[in-house]
């Protein structure tokens, strides 16, 4: 699949080369069995964590088995599958529900493997200041063209948290702009109406997201957590202290183990912009960099709520806060994952293992149908030109014409070659001239073919328009549908039983790109 660099494949399939990077390989059970002691070893203040969540799910108005599933994380003996992203509008691409769903399938697993209770969370990373990464959202309309909608973007230029903006007036032409867009079907009402409620005017872009990914998993028991919450800020107040206290100790620790990857021939996912720097920013309705922390420190240790973390320390804070046993990472999360192990250590808290969530394409039976008849292979579909579409035409030209062309180029190749042995006995300099005669009669006789092939493509119009029909689906622009396509998509198109449909066919296995045919 495009995109899967090899410190990914390789964390999977030879994981011996990368183990000093990580605490454990999730394939091994002694590997589970040490991480889980590790988790409920560590200190932690679970009632405390269990009443932050229950008010986050007050607000939104969860109900049932998430509600349930948060309860028991007041349980010090309980540990936690973690996942998260960005709060994408109206629930982001694909991979989100793909890793919530493989936090949850991993969850219940743990659960019956290892006799301890395993709640499957997924974190909010709703303090990233990135607006253009989560204002829009892209779907296929009904000719299967991408089509993308937007939130405006910010006219200030100060770097506010995503969890600070509130969602105004313009979510209705949004709205009403996605509407013409999704494809009529019996399910379009009914999701329009879910994402109107959620995405209500006054409602901040982590509540909303929160609000619909319930609406979505909770019923399979997921805790949606805002990690933008303040309440939940005092909980790592001493970290955040930590951190200005030994300025530059992160960075130069995940900058080290990122030179160490790179000599390995692995890529390193983050590289510290200031090595002396601290990686927490102040809140002061801005996210801003922080260029004093000695200055701060009793603040942060009082106030933590005016901080947040950056990238180096976000997954610190969500494993102080969470009784994380293991994270669900993307492929790409996972090389800066492997920058942190000293990091973890520094601060004494226990590194969580990493699984690399399910990656997958999804295919109406119409596109399997066009592979299977054809027997396309699925990685055809991804060049955007079109050489496999013209590779898929020659095979449709009639027999009888192709192997009359086939000897045709024979034949020229075979009199020629005769020509060209000969003619040097005459005049050396002729052999060149005939060579450029070949040359040229190939040419004629290749462009005839392609000639053949253009007849065939206007002979098969179904077929093309098939195949792009299918590459559309699976391919996006030549990206990978996964990354491109929101999932809200497909509940268009199939309703809840998408979800189930997931559920029941996606298997708990890295290192599977799967094509699951609906």
């Amino acid at each position: 699949m495009p995109g899967i660099k090899r410190l990914a494949s390789d964390y999977v399939f030879a994981f011996g080369g990368l183990a000093q990077f990580f605490t454990g390989d999730p394939t091994d059970n002694a590997a589970w069995a040490s991480a889980i002691a590790r988790t409920q070893a560590h200190p932690r203040r679970p009632s405390e964590l269990a009443a932050v969540i229950r008010a986050q799910q007050e607000r939104r108005g969860a109900t049932g088995p998430t509600v349930a599933a948060g309860a028991k994380l007041a349980d010090a003996r309980t540990v936690a599958i973690v996942t998260g992203q960005q709060a994408g509008l109206f629930g982001g691409p694909l991979y989100t529900i793909l890793k919530a769903l493989t936090a949850i399938k991993l969850a219940e697993h743990v659960t019956r493997a290892h006799g301890v209770t395993a709640v499957p969370v997924f974190w909010i990373e709703a303090e990233d200041h990135d607006w253009d990464e989560v204002r829009s959202c892209t779907v296929l309309d009904g000719e299967m063209a991408t089509k993308t909608v937007a939130l405006a973007p910010r006219t200030s230029g100060e770097p506010v948290p995503v969890a600070a903006v509130a969602v105004d007036e313009q979510i209705h032409s949004v709205l009403s702009e996605l509407e013409q867009l999704l494809p009529a079907t019996e399910f379009r009402d009914a999701l329009l109406a879910e994402l109107r409620n959620a995405y209500r005017p006054g409602t901040g872009m982590a509540d909303a997201f929160g609000r619909f990914l319930e609406r979505v998993l909770g019923s399979r028991g997921l805790v949606v957590y805002d990690a933008s919450d303040p309440a939940a800020k005092p909980l790592v107040g001493d970290l955040f202290a930590r951190e200005l206290s030994t300025p530059g100790e992160t960075a130069k620790l995940a900058a080290a183990a990122g030179a160490e990857l790179t000599a390995r021939g692995y890529h390193t996912q983050v590289q510290p912009a200031d090595l002396n720097g601290v990686s927490l920013f102040r809140l002061d309705g801005a996210r801003r960099p922080i260029h004093q922390p000695a200055d701060l420190i009793r603040e942060a240790s009082d106030h933590p709520a005016g901080f947040s973390p950056g990238v180096l320390l976000r997954p610190l804070v969500q494993d102080t806060v969470l009784p994380t046993v293991c994270y669900v990472a993307g492929p790409n999360e996972l090389a800066y994952l492997g920058q942190l192990r000293a990091v973890y250590d520094r601060f004494r808290i226990p590194m969580p293992l990493m699984y690399s969530r399910a990656t997958a394409t999804i295919l109406d039976a119409g596109a399997m149908r066009f592979l299977t008849k054809y027997d396309l292979p699925f990685e055809a579909l991804l060049p955007q030109d079109d050489s496999t579409l013209n590779e898929l035409l020659r095979t449709q030209i009639p027999p009888e014409v192709e192997e009359a062309l086939a000897a045709a180029d024979h034949a020229l190749q075979e009199r020629m070659g005769h020509v060209i042995a000969a003619v040097p006995a005459l005049d050396p300099t002729l052999e060149g001239a005939a060579k450029n005669t070949l040359s040229r009669m190939q040419h004629d006789l290749e462009n005839l073919q392609n000639k053949a092939i253009q007849a065939a493509k206007r002979r098969n119009e179904t077929l093309r328009r098939q195949f792009q029909r299918t590459r559309a689906l699976a391919f996006p622009n030549g990206h990978p549908q996964e990354r491109t396509i929101a999932f809200i998509w497909f509940l268009n198109q199939y309703g809840e039983a998408f979800v189930e449909r997931l559920w029941q066919e996606l298997p708990l296995q890295m290192g599977t790109h799967w094509v699951v045919t609906i």
